[in-house]
């Protein structure tokens, strides 16, 4: 039986690192195959500083934040350009300080494409990539409990949500929960709360993800944006693991080589949101961490530790932030390899 059926996950996910140049310049990708992003995350290693989000649902002039709860800024200095393999930059010290280092996460939705989406009760506009499982959502909010359609065609497991007309935290709901209203706030080190004003107690369905009355995610007539992931096998996969507080910590399973990983303790709080990808440093132990929630630079320590491997990663550290003993910790991955091919060929 064939395991997967994207065996180069690098046409839909890929980390580039790069050197700013304090002018413009044009980043090309050296994953496998090409890759023209709808998504990119770009956070300096170097220094303090935002995370900048920007996507090609939004355009390249819009950004947010993922460590702050500001609305939607215009800029023209950024991301001014989704490449056919990579992007281009203007001279904006966030995102292109000459000699500092820079990593960009991508996903690959539909080339900039979208839809007008009636599956809800109030219509969205999405841009999807079913084969991925990745859809940008962005609709105007109701003020009242309502359903947006998401394109997806499976129920999504993971959605990010942002108030993009006024200032407002950015939620995110696991499945992984078994709670239909928890969420996880992205830019805090909150635990997992509960509120049926955000993601009511329904969960997402085939077609629709439905959203409370809440200012945070649905204020009336303003702008939203949301994020939902789909688990594809082989690709990328959305869970939870607990804490064993031993330096020879939990194996989570994946069924593929992580290029990406992001984690959260979500039964307490104080502790960072962690994001490791497979090009820093490039090899086993990884130790390096950034910190969606947080302007800090690289943090580059051994309480960081863990292993990518073949079929899903290994926590190397007792430190709290990832492993502290009986403690819950939800996740994303996406794949750099598939464990086995879709010709069932162990890779």
């Amino acid at each position: 039986m064939a395991y997967t059926n994207i065996d180069d996950p690098s046409a839909y996910f890929h980390t580039q690192l790069y050197a700013g140049n304090g002018g413009t310049q044009s980043i090309t990708n050296n994953g496998n195959s090409d890759l023209q992003p709808d998504w990119i995350w770009i956070k300096s290693r170097s220094d303090s500083s935002f995370n900048a989000l920007t996507d090609s649902t939004r355009g390249t002039s819009k950004r947010l934040y993922s460590n702050s709860t500001s609305a939607e800024e215009t800029h023209s200095d950024r991301v001014t350009a989704f490449n056919s393999d990579g992007f281009s930059l203007g001279a904006s010290s966030l995102v292109n300080t000459n000699t500092y280092n820079y990593a960009a996460w991508q996903w690959k939705a539909n080339g900039g494409t979208t839809a007008s989406n009636s599956d809800g009760s109030t219509a969205s506009t999405v841009q999807v990539n079913q084969d991925a499982g990745f859809s940008i959502i962005t609709y105007t909010g109701t003020g009242s409990e309502t359903t947006f359609g998401h394109g997806l065609g499976v129920a999504p497991e993971v959605i990010i949500a942002k108030k993009r007309g006024g200032a407002a935290s950015w939620v995110v709901w696991f499945k992984a929960f078994n709670n239909s209203d928890g969420y996880l706030v992205l830019n805090a080190t909150d635990k997992m709360e509960e509120a049926t004003t955000i993601f009511t107690n329904t969960d997402p369905t085939s077609s629709v993800i439905t959203l409370g009355s809440s200012s945070t995610v649905n204020q009336n007539t303003v702008t939203h944006l949301m994020y939902a992931f789909s688990p594809k096998q082989g690709y990328s996969k959305f869970g939870k693991y607990v804490g064993t507080g031993s330096a020879d910590g939990p194996f989570v399973y994946t069924g593929f080589k992580p290029a990406f990983i992001i984690f959260k303790k979500s039964s307490d709080s104080g502790d960072n949101w962690m994001m490791y990808d497979n090009k820093r440093p490039g090899f086993n132990v990884t130790d390096q961490a950034l910190h969606p929630n947080s302007s800090a630079a690289e943090y580059d320590n051994a309480n960081a530790n863990l292993d990518m491997l073949s079929n899903g990663f290994k926590l190397r550290s007792s430190f709290g932030w990832v492993n502290q003993n009986t403690h819950t910790y939800i996740y994303m991955a996406f794949a750099e390899n598939p464990f086995v091919t879709s010709t069932g060929i162990p890779t």
